[in-house]
């Protein structure tokens, strides 16, 4: 049967041993996270830092804990030291030393003093009470509760200060060095929108890395409580650099529109020239097709000739404003419109090569009838029926057209399906007569 005290049963003599060791185990673990947390890197910049929004709100109310951290452990030491002086006064504790280790290893008799309590709790008539009473488990219990809020708030706030601001250093300096090619490629702010772009990301960056030095639990996100293993509070969580990312993207755009913008100006005096060439050429064939319209009239009747445009000057004026901004160095302005003369330069040679087929369509149907009409004269040859006069008629009458001018297509292309009609009729007459079965000789 046990033996009870006024707290409840009395430890035994083992019972007690175990229970110091046990608690000379935690004592030696709790100072080493006490330590450690005092050189936490976290912490000591928290306590260097002026901080603001959500982070001073949040360590304001856990930074009394640090103090209360180390009270609480003095006083958890003093109690095991005092437990530990009465089990050393003999080596087999009487029944009174006994109650006397059972109270202090298991009862409440660790006194706090109200003040040291940053949470100190009230009495149901409102008075402030003027200490309190804590077992050993109750102070190790209280003890990571108030490590657990500090080494939270610390370690979030490492976290960010390791992940942002060296980033959002390096992507200053790259800036810079944007800011530098803009200004190569006379990219200014209130001249255009990348000039405009770079100067409100300037003050982005800036205005970023100040609040992530001064608020950074604002750009942290706990892990769900969800995610813990075993309905444990939850550990860790992940550094919000949304903002971060959206200005590095913005940077990365206009560096790659600003190398454009460079390139642009070592291509600038090729891709003129070749624009003024491509027109050149447009020109030219504009000419030969005026050239050819007038052929076409003298040589061809009854034929209704599309008119030839004339050359588009306003693309040269185009091409001299683009020269313009080019030797000004308005390289900016200068890409869409090189781009929209190079389109419209290639649509100009188009347009003429279409001009010209279109006015010379009817040299180009004289000149097939004249190729038909010499086949089927070569074909007569062959056939022996080339000195047919109905043929020599026919072929006379249709050469008389094609080669004469002005030329009626029309007649032209009647007379010449007369010839093959004619050769046709003179080769169906001139055939022998086949096998019985109908098919012709050699087949």
């Amino acid at each position: 049967m046990a033996l009870t005290g006024p707290g409840g049963p009395v430890m035994t003599r083992e019972e007690v041993d175990r229970a110091l060791a046990r608690l000379g185990t935690e004592r030696e673990a709790v100072e080493a996270s006490l330590l450690a947390l005092q050189d936490h890197p976290g912490r000591r910049l928290l306590e260097g830092a002026e901080l603001t929004g959500r982070t001073r709100e949040r360590w304001s109310a856990a930074e009394p804990g640090l103090q209360l951290l180390w009270t609480l452990f003095d006083t958890y030491a003093e109690a095991l030291a005092a437990a530990r002086a009465v089990r050393s006064r003999r080596s087999r504790p009487s029944q009174s030393e006994l109650i006397e280790l059972t109270e202090l290893l298991r009862g409440s008799g660790v006194t706090i003093s109200g003040s040291q309590l940053p949470e100190a709790s009230h009495s149901l008539t409102g008075g402030a009470r003027l200490s309190q009473q804590f077992s050993l488990t109750e102070l190790v219990e209280r003890m990571n509760d108030w490590y657990s809020r500090i080494i939270e708030i610390a370690s979030a706030a490492d976290a960010v200060w390791s992940a942002l601001p060296a980033r959002i250093d390096l992507l200053l300096a790259e800036l810079g060095r944007v800011h530098a090619l803009a200004r190569s490629v006379g990219v200014h702010p209130g001249e255009h929108p990348a000039g405009d772009a770079l100067q409100e990301m300037g003050k982005e960056l800036a205005s970023l890395r100040s609040e992530v030095v001064s608020d950074p639990l604002a750009f942290w996100t706990p892990r769900p409580a969800g995610a813990a293993p075993h309905g444990r509070a939850p550990v860790g969580g992940t550094v919000e650099t949304g903002r971060y990312d959206r200005a590095a993207r913005t940077v990365d755009d206009i560096r790659l529109e600003l190398t454009d913008l460079l390139r642009l100006r070592d291509d600038a005096d090729e891709r003129l020239e070749r624009v003024g060439e491509t027109l050149a050429r447009a020109d030219a064939t504009l000419a030969e097709a005026r050239r050819a319209r007038g052929e076409v009239l003298a040589k061809i009747a009854a034929t209704e000739v599309p008119t030839v445009p004339g050359p588009a000057s306003a693309m040269r004026e185009r091409l001299a404003q683009a020269d313009q901004l080019r030797a000004h160095g308005q390289w900016h302005r200068l890409a869409p419109l090189l781009d929209t003369l190079e389109a419209a330069s290639l649509r100009e040679l188009e347009r003429a090569r279409e001009s010209l087929t279109a006015v010379t369509a009817p040299l180009a149907v004289r000149a097939e009838l004249r190729g038909r009409l010499d086949a089927y004269k070569a074909m007569a040859a062959r056939l022996g029926v080339a000195e047919d006069p109905e043929l020599i008629e026919r072929y006379d009458q249709a050469r008389r057209m094609l080669w004469s001018a002005p030329c009626d297509l029309r007649a032209a292309d009647y007379a010449v399906q007369r010839y093959q009609q004619g050769l046709r009729a003179v080769q169906q007459h001139a055939a022998p007569p086949g096998p019985r079965d109908g098919r012709p000789y050699g087949a």
